[in-house]
C-alpha cells in the first residue's frame, strides 16, 4: 500500500481546509445564510421551488441539495420542491448543440421557472457564463436569486439578490464550504417549512 512520503503535506491540507471553514462561516455570512434560508422556506410554503445550477463539483451538489429537499434531510416530512437544472442529459446536451453551452441553464430557468420560485446559483470562481446567463433569465421573470460563490465573488456577487461567500480562493476548499453552507440550510429550512403555522 502506497502512503504519502511527507506526512505534513496531509495535516497542511486539513490545516487550509479548517482555515477556510472559519473564514467562510463569520457572524455577517452566518446572517446572509439566515436570510437565505427564511427566504426558501417562505417559497416552499407559498407553493414555489427551488432552482439549483452550477458546473461541474457545483453541479454534483446541486443534484445533492435537490435531493435533501425532494427526501428528506434530517425529519420525516412531505417533499418539498427542487429542481437540480443540471441533471437532464438530452436538455443540457439540445441546450448545448442548439444554443450554446452559456445558455443550458437560462433556458430552462425561462420554462421551469415562475414568479414567486427561488433560484441557487453556484459558482466557485463566480464567472460561469452559463450561472450568470440563468441568473438572468431569473430575475428577468421575477425569481428571487442567491449567489453561492469564493475568493471575491467574481460577477456573481453584484448579480444576484443575496451571495454567500466562502472565505477561500482555491476551488477544493471553496466546494468544501460550499457543501457545508448548503447542509446547513438543508436543515434550517427543513426546520422552518415544518415550524411555521
Amino acid at each position: 500500500m502506497k502512503t504519502l512520503t511527507k506526512k505534513s503535506s496531509l495535516t497542511e491540507i486539513l490545516r487550509e481546509a479548517r482555515e477556510a471553514q472559519e473564514k467562510s462561516f463569520t457572524p455577517s455570512q452566518i446572517e446572509i445564510l439566515e436570510k437565505i434560508a427564511g427566504l426558501t422556506a417562505g417559497v416552499l410554503r407559498a407553493g414555489g421551488k427551488i432552482l439549483l445550477c452550477g458546473n461541474g463539483g457545483s453541479a454534483a451538489d446541486s443534484q445533492h441539495i435537490a435531493a435533501e429537499f425532494i427526501g428528506r434531510f434530517k425529519r420525516e416530512r412531505k417533499s418539498l420542491a427542487a429542481v437540480a437544472l443540471t441533471t437532464d442529459s438530452s436538455i443540457l446536451t439540445a441546450l448545448g448543440n442548439d444554443y450554446g453551452y452559456e445558455q443550458v441553464f437560462s433556458r430552462q430557468v425561462e420554462g421551469l421557472g415562475v414568479r414567486g420560485d427561488i433560484l441557487f446559483a453556484l459558482s466557485t470562481s463566480g464567472n460561469s457564463k452559463n450561472v450568470l446567463e440563468a441568473v438572468k433569465a431569473a430575475r428577468a421573470k421575477g425569481i428571487t436569486t442567491v449567489g453561492f460563490t469564493g475568493g471575491h465573488g467574481g460577477a456573481l456577487k453584484q448579480a444576484v439578490d443575496h451571495c454567500f461567500l466562502a472565505g477561500a480562493s482555491e476551488t477544493p476548499h471553496i466546494q468544501e464550504v460550499h457543501i457545508t453552507a448548503l447542509h446547513a440550510l438543508s436543515e434550517a429550512v427543513e426546520d422552518l417549512v415544518l415550524s411555521l403555522p
